[in-house]
């Protein structure tokens, strides 16, 4: 069967076309056929005006159109749709949804901070490592920060921030923001097993790549803190030169960076790996597990 899951995010729009094969009883495999990005930007608009402009809306629809037409080309049976914190916070994020279903016939779900971390677990990548560590997903994004820990087989918070990117560089972000999600940090991994980071998000994927790791390897903190200096150390332009970094990413790696190295000093983390998963990989599970439990539907 092949799926698709949608994510609006605050930076970018992704389409994952996924075929899910299942033999009998066996655990299903998910190969990854193709995704797509598009740096819709939505954040910029709507953590300043509190609004989807008409030419963000514009570009938002002919985006969709695409995604649309992708689909068709992979013959997709079924898709899930869903938008983050940009959408969240937009005054007239209702009826550009309307009006985005009207003309491509997708169905763009908005969903909480907690249901987007919820959906980040459930890749279940900290289920498949080492018992004597803890774990906690960082999924950083344009508009939130969603964070779940997990020990002793036990999933003990999920928890969504509006500490992101898009609103870092803006200078939307309160130091009483931060103060709330250092104490959320160190209150529940307070005498826990050894905290593990799991990072996802476009950004910690490309440092990862810049590092030349094998997949699999973890990224230490140390070495992120100093990719941290070192892009910090240059202009938008010569990061996008010297890294081959496109200007959207070039302009929201180093407000990053930032986010997953307080999380880890806050939950004293020395590590962290880096599986290249996110929300629409959750949201394909998710829509898998909708699918064997409503068969007919």
């Amino acid at each position: 069967m092949i799926l698709a899951a949608i994510d609006i995010g605050s930076n970018a729009a992704r389409l994952l076309i996924t075929e899910v094969v299942q033999n009998g009883n066996s655990k299903p495999q998910f190969n990854k056929l193709n995704l797509f990005r598009v740096p819709l930007r939505l954040g910029f608009d709507v953590f300043e005006s509190n609004q989807i402009s008409h030419e963000k809306e514009k570009m938002f629809t002919e985006t969709m159109k695409g995604f649309k037409h992708l689909m068709n080309a992979y013959s997709v049976q079924a898709v899930k749709a869903c938008a983050t914190s940009a959408m969240r916070d937009a005054a007239n994020s209702e009826e550009v949804i309307r009006r985005i279903y009207a003309s491509t016939g997708i169905q763009i779900e908005i969903i909480s901070g907690d249901m987007e971390a919820n959906l980040v677990y459930e890749n279940h990548v900290a289920e498949n490592m080492d018992a004597e560590n803890s774990y906690l997903y960082i999924d950083v994004g344009g508009g939130s920060t969603e964070l779940s820990f997990f020990s002793n087989g036990v999933l003990i918070l999920k928890k969504s921030f509006d500490i992101g990117t898009i609103r870092l560089l803006k200078n939307f972000v309160t130091d009483e923001q931060w103060d709330e999600m250092k104490n959320n940090i160190k209150a529940v991994t307070k005498g826990h097993k050894q905290v593990i980071a799991i990072g996802s998000g476009g950004n910690i994927n490309k440092v990862f790549s810049l590092s030349k790791k094998k997949d699999g390897k973890p990224l230490n903190f140390e070495l992120l803190k100093n990719y941290y200096q070192e892009l910090a150390s240059f202009s938008i332009e010569a990061r996008m030169e010297q890294y081959k970094m496109r200007r959207d990413r070039a302009d929201v790696i180093v407000p990053a960076l930032s986010i997953y190295l307080n999380v880890m000093r806050w939950a004293n983390a020395d590590e962290i790996f880096v599986p290249k998963i996110g929300l629409a990989d959750g949201l394909i599970q998710h829509l898998w597990q909708q699918i064997k439990n409503n068969p007919t539907s």
